[in-house]
């Protein structure tokens, strides 16, 4: 039996004091989540920024990488948010001095958001670090092992999803 402190608790062990595996692997999951989630508001805070803010530069960090423009509407539909919303983000990030308006290379009626080196060079001192750290712990997994935790975490992605889509598999 494996020992993870909670056996008087009943709700991770069975009836015949058993490790319920499948309840501590949910509990490891939801724990990694909450870890990332606090590292996540450290970052927001340490930068100034929400939450919709970050996904909208590291999305725009990303698409400049891939060398593709991104139009206001990309960035609409990326985050799931309205134009008027999609304006007021791209306010507030040309304010802050993380992105810029520029015309776009093709439409001279159209915009292109670009994301400045100074916001670049930030983002890569905010979490560099801890892209690093959890870097190392998965390049320490054997290939059989990756394969295990990939194959996992894509089934728990397609249930959520299921979820999202309105029915429930059996």
């Amino acid at each position: 039996m494996v020992s993870t402190g909670n056996e008087g608790s009943g709700y991770w062990y069975g009836p015949d004091g058993q490790l319920d595996y499948s309840a501590a692997v949910l509990k490891s999951l939801r724990d990694y989540r909450a870890a990332e989630t606090a590292v996540r508001r450290t970052t927001r805070d340490s930068m100034g920024m929400g939450e919709t803010d970050i996904l909208a530069l590291r999305y725009l960090l990303r698409m400049q990488a891939s060398g593709k423009a991104t139009a206001p509407k990309d960035l609409s539909q990326f985050l799931g948010i309205t134009s008027a919303s999609t304006t007021s983000l791209i306010d507030r990030l040309v304010g802050s001095g993380h992105v810029r308006r520029e015309a776009h290379p093709t439409d001279r009626r159209s915009v292109v958001v670009v994301p400045t080196v100074e916001s670049d060079k930030e983002v890569r001192v905010t979490l560099g670090a801890m892209h690093r750290r959890m870097m190392r712990v998965a390049e320490e997994l054997s290939a059989d092992e990756a394969h295990v935790v990939i194959e996992f975490l894509q089934r728990m992605a397609d249930a959520l999803a299921d979820i999202e889509r309105g029915y429930e598999q059996k």
